[in-house]
């Protein structure tokens, strides 16, 4: 009986839901119709409650859904072929972000947050680790943290060994394992690049659980004992993966100032996406920060070599098996971010070439062993980057009505506001509330568009032949002693933004003319308006290019850690850090402390047992703080340091970023375009009220002290 009531309750709410699709109505209903949902939504949005979100989301769906319907069967009348070719090209667009809308909400209805597993008392029973540090062309600079990190990991020292995979075949990779006490791996050749290198890895190792990082990602001591543990709690797990946190600053946080203030670029992937992909049973393997079962990879061949992204194919092939996969959201390892936006877009274009591959060659939508659930998940990745032609069309499509006169959309400006308005502000608003703290509203369009015309000819080309294109090694630990701007990388966007601008210059010029007999100035006024909005998010976009110099050697990390200085004459000061890095330190000074008469030789540095002394080779006094350069460090000292800066427990915590406030986030991006003309100079005010509460903090620590 009660499977009869739940199956008439659900044929009653597909109806309903149907008769609020398909329903017609003139502007003023839709108005009121469509301002009462988004009303419904906004009150919902304060109640903190699933049910509230799967509400929310499935209302927001309905009014997409809508205006597809609306799109489909009111406005695709065209009086030229152009008109036809160019608006159906619009429509497609329109079709293809619904259905990105429609898989991303149900991959991340219900994100799961795992807990971490604790490991059983018995250490004998736990199982073996190899770890693996894959490296091609990177400098030994970049992978020795990462080395002597691992080697810091807290697990038994029986069952855990460290292997530097060296497909550069370099003798200072080969001396410096020997003096780290790690071993050394190469082979004959470099076929299938990071994969193949991890499979001949395989071959030579025999450990049950392999952990990957890639050359940059330094793990914290407590990385093993966090993740291990779920291989004891589910038999069948093939995988665990951990975000990829960075310490270093992207692109877009280094050459926007309100970037700074907004979750980073991966955020969004590293926490509701994988978080959805847990629930669904597809997480996907990023390449890093994972451990994998020897026997699961063994079962699929090992690492998969037929594409370019080898991490999220291989997971695929290990769920089709049945295998299982988690994603842990707690950062136990952070790495080096691209420093360049050229390098960046180069990065974003492998993953784009990979996963339009693993569409061709592996599509998740065919073949066996995979839930529903699992396909929607990887094809929601797959499409996610085919993004470059619908963002392009998105933007341009103004320039067809400012220029030309053409009409893609058959229908009254009034009527078209009516219909759209809903669709955009819900499935802002329910984005804003699912994503709010990893995904600020519009910065999903600045990330997208510096990238949308890079990728739609690899993407194209990769869903033509897929084979074609090879891995490419994204570089790290790149410097540039000048700021400069990068006007290659952003040179269709240059070109698109001039269009815009002179086409609304145009636009009015005729306008004034009287050149618009006929015309519903509605519809002048709305394409007016989307041409605005675009060329705000183009200079935005363009913004990025702005690099500015990157100089230091190691990367700085605000921490406060406790730290006694050791002078010329003997004395000692207890003070605290303000930030630290692998290359020196700005420690608080003490109020009443003399440094006239003494220099800084040494500092101690560190908890317990595990004391890292450091020498300083040059030392400056600030306001109220010291600055200490460090001198070259034996192994042994550089690894204590390692574990005191870089492998704390605790080092890359970070708390939540606050909500998503769509009209500040905004702002944001306004603030990105003034400083693409004025410069950041002009936006000082803003900054020294943020120096002012550095210095506050810097003096509250003093007192302290």
């Amino acid at each position: 009986m009660k499977k009869i009531i739940r199956f008439i309750f659900t044929l009653v709410l597909l109806l309903l839901s149907l008769l609020v699709v398909i329903t017609p109505m003139n502007s003023d209903k839709q108005y009121l119709f469509g301002l009462s949902v988004m009303a419904a939504v906004l009150i919902l949005g304060r109640v903190k409650s699933k049910k509230a979100v799967l509400a929310m989301l499935t209302l927001s769906v309905l009014m997409s859904t809508r205006y597809i319907w609306w799109r489909a069967t009111t406005t695709l009348h065209f009086d030229s072929t152009l008109e036809m070719l160019l608006g159906s090209l619009l429509f497609a667009a329109e079709i293809y972000s619904w259905t990105i809308l429609l898989l991303g909400y149900i991959q991340m209805a219900w994100p799961l947050e795992r807990p971490i597993a604790p490991l059983p008392p018995d250490k004998s029973t736990w199982p073996t680790v190899d770890i693996y540090v894959p490296s091609y062309n990177e400098s030994l600079d970049v992978v020795r943290d990462t080395v002597l990190a691992a080697q810091c990991i807290e697990y038994p020292q029986d069952k855990v060994k460290v292997y530097i995979l060296d497909d550069g075949k370099r003798d200072e990779f080969r001396d410096f394992a020997a003096e780290a006490g790690v071993h050394y791996i190469i082979r004959p050749d470099n076929s299938h690049a990071k994969a193949g290198n991890l499979n001949h890895a395989m071959t030579l190792t025999q450990g049950e659980l392999i952990c990957v990082f890639d050359c940059d990602h330094v793990a914290t001591r407590v990385f093993l004992q966090a993740t291990v543990g779920e291989f004891f709690r589910d038999e069948k797990l093939a995988l665990i993966q951990t975000p990829h946190h960075f310490y270093s600053l992207d692109p877009f946080e280094r050459n926007l100032t309100a970037a700074k203030r907004v979750p980073h670029e991966g955020a969004l992937f590293y926490g509701p996406v994988q978080q959805g992909n847990d629930n669904w049973n597809a997480t996907f393997f990023c390449g890093s920060c994972a451990v994998i079962r020897r026997s699961a990879l063994n079962e699929v061949g090992g690492f998969a070599v037929e594409t370019v992204t080898e991490d999220a194919h291989t997971a695929l092939k290990l769920q089709r098996r049945g295998w299982n996969t988690a994603f842990l959201d707690i950062p136990l390892a952070a790495g080096l971010a691209t420093e360049r936006l050229a390098l960046h877009v180069n990065q974003r274009i492998r993953w784009a070439r990979g996963m339009t591959q693993i569409f061709r060659i592996d599509n998740p939508l065919l073949g066996r062993g995979l839930k529903l659930t699992q396909r929607i998940c990887y094809l929601n990745a797959m499409l996610h980057f085919q993004y470059g032609l619908p963002r392009v069309v998105f933007l341009t499509s103004p320039l067809v009505f400012m220029l030309f006169n053409l009409n893609i959309i058959s229908s009254s400006a009034t009527l078209i506001f009516a219909y759209v308005l809903p669709h955009l502000v819900l499935s802002t608003m329910v984005n804003s509330r699912i994503t709010g703290r990893y995904r600020y509203a519009f910065w999903g369009e600045i990330y997208e568009t510096v990238m949308a015309y890079h990728l739609i000819l690899p993407t194209l080309l990769s869903l033509i032949s897929p084979r074609l294109g090879k891995f490419n090694v994204t570089d790290k630990g790149d410097l540039t002693d000048r700021d400069y701007f990068d006007a290659h990388t952003v040179r269709p966007l240059i070109i698109t933004t001039l269009l815009m601008v002179g086409s609304m210059i145009w636009v009015g010029v005729r306008y004034f003319m009287h050149d618009y007999a006929g015309i519903d100035p509605r519809v002048i006024l709305f394409n007016i308006a989307w041409g605005t909005f675009s060329t705000i998010i183009l200079l935005a976009s363009i913004a990025v290019a702005k690099e500015t110099k990157q100089i230091r050697k190691t990367i700085r990390i605000y921490a406060r850690l406790p730290v006694t200085v050791l002078f010329s004459d003997g004395s000692r000061m207890q003070t605290r850090t303000f930030d630290i890095s692998m290359g020196g330190a700005r420690v608080a000074l003490v109020k009443g402390e003399d440094l006239s008469s003494k220099t800084p030789v040494r500092i101690e540095l560190g908890l317990g047992g595990e004391i890292a002394h450091v020498p300083i080779l040059s030392a400056g006094t600030g306001v109220g703080d010291i600055r200490l350069e460090f001198d070259t460090l034996p192994l042994s000292e550089r690894r204590k340091l390692v574990r005191v800066v870089l492998s704390r427990a605790d080092a890359w915590y970070r708390p939540p970023h606050a909500p998503d406030r769509p009209l500040a986030s905004f702002l944001g991006i306004l603030q990105c375009v003034y400083e693409l003309f004025f410069g950041r100079k002009k936006m000082a005010g803003g900054f020294n009220s943020q120096m002012k509460v550095v210095a506050k903090k810097q003096e509250e620590v003093n007192n302290a002290l």
